[in-house]
């Protein structure tokens, strides 16, 4: 079931994507999707479903401005993504976002908390104060003691939360989460989700998660089924 301390429907949304197409190729391009619109508000979990292939990792991509689109708009706070340049949506990732990719992401050279402490680093904190914070990140996913190791001696389960720990270390207004418990066992995987949904009701963030779970999908506000032709609301709190 959906939270019951769903966000209010009359706060400021705080991402809009209005009427969204991404296509593949020039000369005869191939459309992923088009004429998708939705909102996301602070504090809002809104859970992404879809058949494979249709795209659903390509819209959190556009979401976070790693990827380009041929029509439409992705707002953020009142900004377009559209009108920043690649080093300006760089900086506005490091400074809004948080991402959980599926396939991790994490910097082989470094070790689990160098790895988690990367955002924060990015923005220029560091010290005592910062150290502070990745180790209660670590707790808080389960690897308070595992600070040290490198990456090539985790399980998939762990790099994954290794990878969530940096998607909050730096606590953003925005976090996309893609499969966010794919790699991991069942009590884990409620573990983390009752830490992002925790995160997302303390901190007023926006959460988009797109998931096969739907175990994942029906703790969320609102689930919408991403389809070639739109965005679709399939449940809503």
């Amino acid at each position: 079931m959906p939270s019951p301390s769903c966000t209010s429907p009359h706060l400021t949304p705080l991402v809009q994507v209005d009427q969204l197409a991404k296509r593949y190729g020039e000369t005869a391009p191939a459309t992923v999707f088009e004429q998708v619109s939705c909102e996301v508000r602070p504090g809002e979990f809104v859970a992404v479903v879809g058949d494979s292939g249709v795209g659903k990792s390509t819209f959190l991509n556009c979401l976070a401005g790693l990827d380009s689109w041929q029509q439409g708009r992705v707002v953020h706070a009142g900004v377009d993504l559209s009108t920043l340049n690649e080093a300006q949506r760089a900086i506005w990732r490091r400074r809004h976002l948080g991402f959980v990719f599926q396939a991790f992401h994490v910097l082989p050279h470094l070790d689990v908390a160098q790895n988690v402490a990367l955002p924060l680093m990015l923005l220029g904190r560091h010290g005592a104060e910062s150290q502070e914070r990745v180790q209660q990140v670590l707790q808080a996913v389960g690897l308070a003691e595992l600070g040290g190791r490198l990456p090539q001696q985790l399980s998939g389960g762990q790099l994954q939360r290794v990878a969530i720990a940096r998607a909050l270390v730096h606590e953003p207004p925005l976090l996309l989460a893609d499969e966010p418990t794919g790699n991991l066992d069942p009590g884990t995987a409620r573990q983390i989700m009752d830490l992002l949904l925790a995160r997302t009701r303390e901190r007023q963030t926006a959460l988009v998660l797109v998931t096969h779970s739907m175990d994942a999908a029906r703790r969320a506000d609102r689930i919408l089924r991403l389809t070639s032709r739109g965005m679709q609301p399939e449940a809503a709190c």
